[in-house]
């Protein structure tokens, strides 16, 4: 059985109105239980209960034949579908360039079912039954991952005298070469991408640790001491990464 554990309300900075999200779900009563939890967080959701009708919503998008279909942000896909499977719906989007974030449902657990699913190009997989709580988190995340990588990148960031370098990974700071951990480039790159803005550290394990993440605030605290120990001239009295009480971080 589905769990009906509702999910906490959508914080202010997701995207919930303007994003639209096709579940794709032959079985009626699945089908509705999942509209009713993304609509109650504020999401727009659009539905089809075969292949074909999936296919045709998605690829009807934006034209003068379909001006009501505007965009899909998500698509939650069963595999095991009327006409078209999920699978073929998965391997034909990514065949015609089509990066839509995919969230597979299936009662098929196996590694195998998982490794197959993935590998045909969907971005994650959730097996049934499952809570509504895990399914919204889940589309958060990739909602989240999709808004990122979309964004254009510059060639580097710059920032006082700490440059650096998305494509190559790099790092320099008055102009000498230092070496961070994954998790320290990650978050580096994403406070140089918005200076000045104040990031909790929830929103930061939400960014960086992602939905997976099973530790605990400190983990923040603990990555910011590092990172500033590799940047800053003091420390003790940081100039780039600065706390903001009661609040979280800011960079710059």
């Amino acid at each position: 059985m589905l769990s009906l554990d509702r999910p906490q309300s959508p914080t202010s900075d997701e995207l919930t109105c303007t994003t639209r999200i096709l579940v794709v779900e032959d079985e009626e009563l699945i089908r509705e239980m999942v509209v009713m939890a993304l609509q109650e967080q504020g999401f727009e959701v659009v539905t089809a209960a075969d292949g074909h009708t999936a296919l045709s919503r998605l690829q009807n998008q934006n034209t003068e034949s379909a001006p009501a279909f505007p965009p899909i942000d998500l698509i939650i896909l069963d595999l095991m579908l009327p006409q078209v499977n999920g699978l073929d719906i998965c391997r034909l989007l990514r065949y015609q360039g089509n990066t839509v974030p995919i969230l597979i449902l299936s009662a098929k657990a196996s590694e195998t079912d998982r490794v197959l699913g993935l590998e045909v190009g969907a971005d994650d997989y959730l097996t049934k039954p499952f809570s509504m709580q895990e399914l919204v988190a889940r589309c958060r995340a990739l909602l989240r991952r999709q808004r990122f990588t979309a964004q254009p990148q510059s060639s580097t960031l710059q920032y006082r005298d700490i440059t650096l370098f998305p494509s190559e990974c790099r790092v320099t700071v008055r102009d000498r070469e230092v070496n961070l951990s994954p998790k320290e480039f990650r978050l580096l790159e994403l406070f140089m991408s918005y200076p000045r803005r104040v990031w909790s550290r929830e929103h930061l394990i939400d960014r960086i640790w992602e939905a997976d993440f099973l530790g605990d605030t400190k983990t923040v605290d603990v990555h910011i001491r590092w990172l500033r120990e590799k940047l800053e001239d003091d420390p003790s009295k940081p100039k780039y990464i600065v706390t903001v009480r009661g609040f979280g971080y800011r960079f710059g």
